[in-house]
């Protein structure tokens, strides 16, 4: 998978990983079709972010939620 190339297919992808990286409970807050194509880059940050890392602290989750939030449309 290309994640150089906006598209909705990848907003989807990268959410989903996010999700399950970070065992979001109300996994439903985060759905792709709430998020522009205009945001991507920002998404991907937040994504490569969420990648690079293993564990996080709470502060940490909870700042990479309102991060998430803030690019919701």
């Amino acid at each position: 998978m290309d994640l150089s190339v906006c598209n909705r297919e990848n907003i989807e992808f990268m959410l989903e990983e996010i999700k399950k990286k970070l065992q979001i409970v109300n996994a439903g807050a985060l759905k792709a079709k709430s998020f522009e194509t205009d945001k991507y880059e920002d998404l991907k940050d937040i994504y490569d972010l969420v990648q690079r890392q293993n564990n996080f602290s709470v502060s940490e989750l909870d700042a990479i939620v309102s991060e998430l939030g803030k690019l919701r449309k």
